[in-house]
Protein backbone atom coordinates (compact mmCIF):
# COMPACT_ATOMS: atom_id res chain seq x y z
CA UNK A 1 0.00 0.00 0.00
CA UNK A 2 1.04 3.56 -1.12
CA UNK A 3 1.85 6.29 1.35
CA UNK A 4 -0.93 8.29 1.34
CA UNK A 5 -0.31 11.86 0.10
CA UNK A 6 0.00 15.00 1.95
CA UNK A 7 -3.88 16.84 0.37
CA UNK A 8 -1.57 19.92 -0.70
CA UNK A 9 0.28 17.61 -2.68
CA UNK A 10 -2.83 15.68 -3.56
CA UNK A 11 -4.27 18.68 -4.69
CA UNK A 12 -1.13 19.80 -7.01
CA UNK A 13 -1.02 16.56 -9.00
CA UNK A 14 -4.94 17.08 -9.70
CA UNK A 15 -3.59 20.63 -11.17
CA UNK A 16 -1.19 19.32 -12.97
CA UNK A 17 -3.29 16.72 -14.62
CA UNK A 18 -6.06 19.36 -15.59
CA UNK A 19 -3.41 21.21 -17.76
CA UNK A 20 -1.20 17.73 -18.41
CA UNK A 21 -3.57 15.46 -18.71
CA UNK A 22 -1.24 12.73 -17.62
CA UNK A 23 1.18 11.55 -14.71
CA UNK A 24 3.29 8.89 -13.97
CA UNK A 25 2.21 5.54 -12.94
CA UNK A 26 2.91 5.74 -9.24
CA UNK A 27 1.86 9.01 -8.68
CA UNK A 28 -2.00 7.96 -9.84
CA UNK A 29 -1.35 5.26 -7.39
CA UNK A 30 -0.88 8.01 -4.80
CA UNK A 31 -3.38 9.99 -5.91
CA UNK A 32 -6.03 6.64 -5.49
CA UNK A 33 -4.75 5.86 -2.13
CA UNK A 34 -5.45 8.94 -0.59
CA UNK A 35 -8.64 9.64 -1.80
CA UNK A 36 -10.44 11.48 0.70
CA UNK A 37 -13.64 13.67 0.50
CA UNK A 38 -11.26 17.18 1.04
CA UNK A 39 -9.31 15.91 -2.44
CA UNK A 40 -12.42 14.39 -4.04
CA UNK A 41 -14.78 17.66 -3.71
CA UNK A 42 -11.30 19.48 -5.31
CA UNK A 43 -11.24 17.12 -8.15
CA UNK A 44 -14.90 17.41 -8.89
CA UNK A 45 -14.07 20.75 -9.26
CA UNK A 46 -11.77 20.87 -11.29
CA UNK A 47 -13.56 18.20 -13.72
CA UNK A 48 -16.50 20.16 -14.10
CA UNK A 49 -14.52 22.65 -15.37
CA UNK A 50 -12.97 20.43 -17.76
CA UNK A 51 -16.19 18.64 -19.30
CA UNK A 52 -17.78 22.32 -19.26
CA UNK A 53 -14.84 23.59 -21.26
CA UNK A 54 -16.18 20.85 -24.41
CA UNK A 55 -19.48 19.48 -23.79
CA UNK A 56 -21.02 22.97 -21.66
CA UNK A 57 -23.82 21.73 -19.26
CA UNK A 58 -25.19 19.33 -22.05
CA UNK A 59 -26.13 15.64 -20.87
CA UNK A 60 -26.34 12.84 -23.23
CA UNK A 61 -28.80 10.04 -22.95
CA UNK A 62 -28.25 6.98 -24.36
CA UNK A 63 -31.00 4.40 -25.24
CA UNK A 64 -30.14 0.67 -23.36
CA UNK A 65 -31.70 -1.95 -25.05
CA UNK A 66 -30.49 -5.47 -23.17
CA UNK A 67 -30.66 -7.65 -26.12
CA UNK A 68 -30.23 -10.88 -24.86
CA UNK A 69 -29.12 -12.51 -21.62
CA UNK A 70 -27.46 -16.12 -22.87
CA UNK A 71 -23.67 -15.67 -22.21
CA UNK A 72 -20.75 -18.13 -23.17
CA UNK A 73 -18.34 -17.20 -20.43
CA UNK A 74 -18.11 -17.85 -17.09
CA UNK A 75 -16.61 -14.69 -15.88
CA UNK A 76 -16.70 -14.58 -11.88
CA UNK A 77 -18.46 -11.57 -11.00
CA UNK A 78 -21.24 -11.63 -13.46
CA UNK A 79 -24.99 -12.95 -13.30
CA UNK A 80 -24.99 -13.73 -16.34
CA UNK A 81 -22.29 -16.46 -16.20
CA UNK A 82 -23.32 -19.56 -18.14
CA UNK A 83 -22.92 -21.59 -15.07
CA UNK A 84 -25.65 -19.61 -13.50
CA UNK A 85 -28.64 -22.45 -13.75
CA UNK A 86 -30.91 -19.79 -11.89
CA UNK A 87 -31.27 -17.23 -14.68
CA UNK A 88 -33.77 -16.54 -16.51
CA UNK A 89 -32.41 -16.52 -20.13
CA UNK A 90 -34.12 -14.23 -23.21
CA UNK A 91 -33.65 -13.28 -26.46
CA UNK A 92 -35.62 -10.35 -28.19
CA UNK A 93 -36.46 -10.45 -31.75
CA UNK A 94 -35.10 -8.16 -34.39
CA UNK A 95 -38.62 -6.89 -34.64
CA UNK A 96 -38.74 -6.08 -30.61
CA UNK A 97 -35.44 -4.64 -30.92
CA UNK A 98 -36.49 -2.34 -33.56
CA UNK A 99 -39.99 -1.59 -32.00
CA UNK A 100 -37.49 -0.57 -28.61
CA UNK A 101 -35.85 1.78 -30.84
CA UNK A 102 -39.11 3.23 -32.44
CA UNK A 103 -40.30 3.84 -28.86
CA UNK A 104 -36.71 5.22 -28.22
CA UNK A 105 -36.79 8.11 -31.28
CA UNK A 106 -40.00 9.41 -30.14
CA UNK A 107 -39.11 9.70 -26.78
CA UNK A 108 -35.68 11.95 -27.83
CA UNK A 109 -33.00 9.14 -28.00
CA UNK A 110 -30.75 9.97 -30.35
CA UNK A 111 -28.55 7.18 -29.58
CA UNK A 112 -29.16 3.01 -29.27
CA UNK A 113 -27.01 1.14 -27.22
CA UNK A 114 -27.41 -3.01 -28.14
CA UNK A 115 -26.02 -4.82 -25.35
CA UNK A 116 -26.05 -8.46 -24.63
CA UNK A 117 -23.92 -11.06 -23.23
CA UNK A 118 -21.35 -13.58 -25.43
CA UNK A 119 -24.07 -15.39 -27.48
CA UNK A 120 -23.70 -17.72 -30.59
CA UNK A 121 -27.34 -17.30 -32.27
CA UNK A 122 -26.47 -13.26 -32.31
CA UNK A 123 -24.76 -13.72 -35.63
CA UNK A 124 -22.80 -11.34 -38.20
CA UNK A 125 -26.11 -12.06 -40.03
CA UNK A 126 -28.03 -11.36 -37.61
CA UNK A 127 -26.58 -8.53 -36.26
CA UNK A 128 -25.46 -7.13 -39.60
CA UNK A 129 -29.32 -7.16 -40.09
CA UNK A 130 -30.50 -5.25 -36.41
CA UNK A 131 -28.01 -2.07 -37.62
CA UNK A 132 -28.85 -1.99 -40.94
CA UNK A 133 -32.73 -1.66 -40.23
CA UNK A 134 -32.06 0.63 -37.64
CA UNK A 135 -30.29 2.91 -39.39
CA UNK A 136 -32.67 2.71 -42.02
CA UNK A 137 -35.30 3.99 -39.98
CA UNK A 138 -33.48 6.43 -37.81
CA UNK A 139 -30.85 7.46 -40.02
CA UNK A 140 -29.52 10.43 -37.74
CA UNK A 141 -29.25 8.03 -35.15
CA UNK A 142 -26.00 6.47 -33.64
CA UNK A 143 -25.86 2.75 -33.13
CA UNK A 144 -23.10 1.75 -30.06
CA UNK A 145 -22.67 -2.16 -29.81
CA UNK A 146 -21.54 -3.92 -26.43
CA UNK A 147 -21.67 -7.43 -27.93
CA UNK A 148 -18.42 -8.64 -26.32
CA UNK A 149 -15.19 -10.29 -27.60
CA UNK A 150 -15.85 -11.34 -31.66
CA UNK A 151 -13.39 -11.85 -34.22
CA UNK A 152 -11.78 -8.83 -35.86
CA UNK A 153 -13.87 -10.25 -39.07
CA UNK A 154 -16.91 -9.63 -37.29
CA UNK A 155 -16.19 -6.46 -36.12
CA UNK A 156 -15.52 -5.38 -39.77
CA UNK A 157 -18.56 -6.75 -40.69
CA UNK A 158 -21.07 -4.85 -38.06
CA UNK A 159 -18.65 -1.28 -38.90
CA UNK A 160 -19.84 -2.02 -42.55
CA UNK A 161 -23.60 -2.29 -41.60
CA UNK A 162 -23.43 1.06 -40.18
CA UNK A 163 -22.59 0.59 -36.41
CA UNK A 164 -20.89 3.58 -35.14
CA UNK A 165 -19.82 2.43 -31.70
CA UNK A 166 -18.32 -0.21 -29.48
CA UNK A 167 -18.36 -0.72 -25.80
CA UNK A 168 -15.75 -3.54 -24.15
CA UNK A 169 -15.19 -3.15 -21.15
CA UNK A 170 -11.25 -4.09 -20.58
CA UNK A 171 -13.01 -4.55 -16.67
CA UNK A 172 -8.56 -4.25 -15.35
CA UNK A 173 -5.54 -3.26 -16.81
CA UNK A 174 -3.90 -5.33 -14.69
CA UNK A 175 -3.18 -8.87 -16.41
CA UNK A 176 -2.87 -10.95 -12.89
CA UNK A 177 -5.89 -8.95 -11.97
CA UNK A 178 -7.48 -9.65 -14.98
CA UNK A 179 -6.90 -13.95 -14.10
CA UNK A 180 -8.74 -13.17 -10.46
CA UNK A 181 -11.67 -11.86 -11.99
CA UNK A 182 -12.22 -14.44 -15.28
CA UNK A 183 -12.31 -18.18 -16.03
CA UNK A 184 -8.76 -19.67 -17.43
CA UNK A 185 -10.65 -19.33 -21.04
CA UNK A 186 -10.51 -15.61 -20.94
CA UNK A 187 -7.11 -13.60 -21.56
CA UNK A 188 -6.65 -9.83 -20.64
CA UNK A 189 -4.40 -10.15 -23.66
CA UNK A 190 -7.56 -11.30 -26.51
CA UNK A 191 -9.22 -8.21 -24.72
CA UNK A 192 -6.39 -5.70 -25.50
CA UNK A 193 -6.19 -7.36 -28.31
CA UNK A 194 -10.29 -6.24 -28.98
CA UNK A 195 -9.97 -2.92 -28.54
CA UNK A 196 -6.96 -1.92 -30.73
CA UNK A 197 -9.26 -3.56 -33.40
CA UNK A 198 -12.20 -1.60 -32.65
CA UNK A 199 -9.96 0.98 -32.85
CA UNK A 200 -7.87 0.26 -36.35
CA UNK A 201 -11.55 -0.52 -37.97
CA UNK A 202 -13.34 3.03 -36.99
CA UNK A 203 -15.26 2.89 -34.30
CA UNK A 204 -15.75 5.34 -31.70
CA UNK A 205 -14.40 2.33 -29.01
CA UNK A 206 -15.53 2.51 -25.20
CA UNK A 207 -13.43 0.43 -22.07
CA UNK A 208 -14.13 0.65 -18.64
CA UNK A 209 -13.64 -0.91 -15.26
CA UNK A 210 -15.50 -1.97 -12.09
CA UNK A 211 -14.59 -0.42 -9.00
CA UNK A 212 -13.91 -2.21 -6.00
CA UNK A 213 -13.90 -5.11 -7.67
CA UNK A 214 -12.31 -8.22 -5.98
CA UNK A 215 -8.60 -8.06 -4.77
CA UNK A 216 -8.44 -4.47 -6.85
CA UNK A 217 -5.84 -2.51 -5.22
CA UNK A 218 -4.51 1.14 -5.34
CA UNK A 219 -2.12 -0.28 -7.90
CA UNK A 220 -4.45 -2.17 -10.38
CA UNK A 221 -6.73 1.51 -10.40
CA UNK A 222 -3.68 3.88 -11.52
CA UNK A 223 -2.73 0.94 -14.33
CA UNK A 224 -7.08 1.41 -15.41
CA UNK A 225 -6.20 5.13 -15.24
CA UNK A 226 -2.87 4.58 -17.21
CA UNK A 227 -4.57 2.90 -19.61
CA UNK A 228 -7.38 4.98 -20.31
CA UNK A 229 -4.53 8.26 -20.79
CA UNK A 230 -2.56 5.76 -23.25
CA UNK A 231 -5.49 4.00 -25.48
CA UNK A 232 -7.50 7.20 -25.60
CA UNK A 233 -10.98 5.62 -25.95
CA UNK A 234 -14.20 7.66 -27.09
CA UNK A 235 -16.02 6.40 -23.92
CA UNK A 236 -15.21 4.86 -20.19
CA UNK A 237 -17.83 3.58 -18.22
CA UNK A 238 -17.01 2.93 -15.11
CA UNK A 239 -19.19 1.79 -11.84
CA UNK A 240 -19.30 0.32 -8.23
CA UNK A 241 -18.72 -3.60 -8.75
CA UNK A 242 -22.10 -4.82 -6.87
CA UNK A 243 -22.17 -8.88 -6.19
CA UNK A 244 -24.45 -11.19 -7.93
CA UNK A 245 -25.76 -13.78 -5.58
CA UNK A 246 -25.56 -16.91 -7.76
CA UNK A 247 -21.23 -16.07 -8.89
CA UNK A 248 -18.43 -16.92 -6.62
CA UNK A 249 -18.28 -13.22 -5.28
CA UNK A 250 -21.60 -13.40 -3.74
CA UNK A 251 -20.40 -12.76 -0.18
CA UNK A 252 -17.43 -9.91 -1.34
CA UNK A 253 -18.24 -6.44 -0.88
CA UNK A 254 -19.93 -4.21 -2.70
CA UNK A 255 -17.60 -1.27 -4.46
CA UNK A 256 -17.97 2.65 -3.35
CA UNK A 257 -19.95 5.03 -4.95
CA UNK A 258 -17.77 7.69 -3.25
CA UNK A 259 -14.71 6.37 -4.76
CA UNK A 260 -16.64 5.61 -8.28
CA UNK A 261 -17.14 9.49 -8.43
CA UNK A 262 -13.46 10.68 -7.92
CA UNK A 263 -12.32 8.51 -10.42
CA UNK A 264 -15.15 10.25 -12.65
CA UNK A 265 -13.02 13.00 -11.71
CA UNK A 266 -10.00 11.54 -12.64
CA UNK A 267 -10.66 10.15 -15.77
CA UNK A 268 -12.46 13.66 -16.61
CA UNK A 269 -8.99 15.61 -16.22
CA UNK A 270 -6.91 12.92 -18.44
CA UNK A 271 -9.24 13.36 -20.84
CA UNK A 272 -11.66 16.31 -21.15
CA UNK A 273 -13.55 15.31 -24.39
CA UNK A 274 -14.27 11.97 -22.72
CA UNK A 275 -17.70 10.50 -23.06
CA UNK A 276 -18.24 9.46 -19.47
CA UNK A 277 -21.42 7.89 -17.89
CA UNK A 278 -22.99 8.08 -14.48
CA UNK A 279 -23.74 4.31 -14.46
CA UNK A 280 -26.91 2.36 -13.88
CA UNK A 281 -24.83 0.30 -11.04
CA UNK A 282 -23.91 3.41 -9.38
CA UNK A 283 -27.49 4.64 -9.61
CA UNK A 284 -28.21 1.49 -8.23
CA UNK A 285 -25.73 1.47 -5.19
CA UNK A 286 -26.63 5.78 -4.47
CA UNK A 287 -30.40 6.70 -5.70
CA UNK A 288 -28.18 10.38 -6.34
CA UNK A 289 -25.98 8.44 -7.84
CA UNK A 290 -27.10 10.33 -11.61
CA UNK A 291 -26.16 13.73 -9.67
CA UNK A 292 -23.59 12.78 -8.19
CA UNK A 293 -21.96 11.57 -11.60
CA UNK A 294 -22.66 14.66 -13.39
CA UNK A 295 -21.01 17.08 -10.08
CA UNK A 296 -17.97 14.59 -10.63
CA UNK A 297 -17.57 15.00 -14.28
CA UNK A 298 -19.90 12.79 -16.01
CA UNK A 299 -21.61 13.46 -18.93
CA UNK A 300 -23.83 10.90 -20.04
CA UNK A 301 -26.73 8.67 -18.88
CA UNK A 302 -28.04 5.00 -20.38
CA UNK A 303 -31.32 5.07 -19.48
CA UNK A 304 -33.20 1.51 -20.13
CA UNK A 305 -35.20 0.85 -23.10
CA UNK A 306 -35.87 -2.84 -23.31
CA UNK A 307 -39.01 -4.16 -22.38
CA UNK A 308 -40.28 -3.95 -19.54
CA UNK A 309 -40.95 -7.99 -19.19
CA UNK A 310 -37.26 -8.37 -19.26
CA UNK A 311 -35.75 -5.84 -18.04
CA UNK A 312 -35.09 -7.72 -13.94
CA UNK A 313 -34.03 -10.63 -16.14
CA UNK A 314 -30.52 -8.77 -16.98
CA UNK A 315 -29.38 -9.63 -14.30
CA UNK A 316 -25.46 -8.19 -14.08
CA UNK A 317 -25.47 -8.10 -10.15
CA UNK A 318 -28.31 -7.82 -7.48
CA UNK A 319 -30.69 -5.53 -7.22
CA UNK A 320 -30.37 -3.72 -10.21
CA UNK A 321 -32.06 -0.39 -10.95
CA UNK A 322 -34.21 0.11 -13.95
CA UNK A 323 -37.02 1.87 -13.09
CA UNK A 324 -37.61 5.40 -12.70
CA UNK A 325 -34.65 8.15 -14.24
CA UNK A 326 -32.66 4.10 -15.48
CA UNK A 327 -36.13 4.16 -17.09
CA UNK A 328 -36.47 5.34 -20.66
CA UNK A 329 -40.46 6.18 -19.98
CA UNK A 330 -38.82 8.21 -16.78
CA UNK A 331 -36.83 10.29 -19.02
CA UNK A 332 -38.85 13.44 -17.90
CA UNK A 333 -38.07 12.33 -14.47
CA UNK A 334 -34.26 12.35 -15.20
CA UNK A 335 -34.73 15.75 -17.24
CA UNK A 336 -35.85 17.35 -14.14
CA UNK A 337 -33.25 15.92 -11.97
CA UNK A 338 -30.89 17.30 -13.83
CA UNK A 339 -31.59 20.37 -14.46
CA UNK A 340 -32.15 20.68 -10.51
CA UNK A 341 -28.34 20.52 -10.37
CA UNK A 342 -27.73 23.09 -13.41
CA UNK A 343 -27.31 20.31 -16.32
CA UNK A 344 -29.47 19.73 -19.11
CA UNK A 345 -30.69 16.66 -21.09
CA UNK A 346 -29.74 17.00 -24.92
CA UNK A 347 -31.12 15.98 -27.94
CA UNK A 348 -28.05 14.81 -29.57
CA UNK A 349 -26.03 11.44 -30.96
CA UNK A 350 -23.68 13.07 -28.84
CA UNK A 351 -20.44 12.03 -30.51
CA UNK A 352 -16.91 11.96 -28.47
CA UNK A 353 -15.79 15.63 -29.00
CA UNK A 354 -11.84 16.36 -29.15
CA UNK A 355 -9.76 20.01 -28.98
CA UNK A 356 -8.97 21.48 -32.50
CA UNK A 357 -5.27 20.82 -30.80
CA UNK A 358 -5.75 17.39 -30.11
Amino acid sequence: MPDTLPLSRGMELIDRLSVDHELELGEYEGLVASFCPELASYAAGRACEARRSVYGDDVFIRGLIEIGSYCRNDCLYCGLRRSNRGAERYRLSREEILACCEEGYRLGFRTFVLQGGEDAAFTDEVVCDIVASIKEAHPDCAVTLSLGERSRESYRALFDAGADRYLLRHETADRAHYAQLHPAGLSWERRMACLRELSDIGYQVGCGFMVGSPHQTSATLARDLKLVEGFRPAMCGIGPFIPHHATPFAHEPAGSAELTCYLLSLLRLIDPGLLLPATTALGTLDARGHERGMLAGANVVMPNLSPITVRRKYELYDNKACAGSEAAEGLAELSRRMEAIGYHVVVDRGDVRRRATE
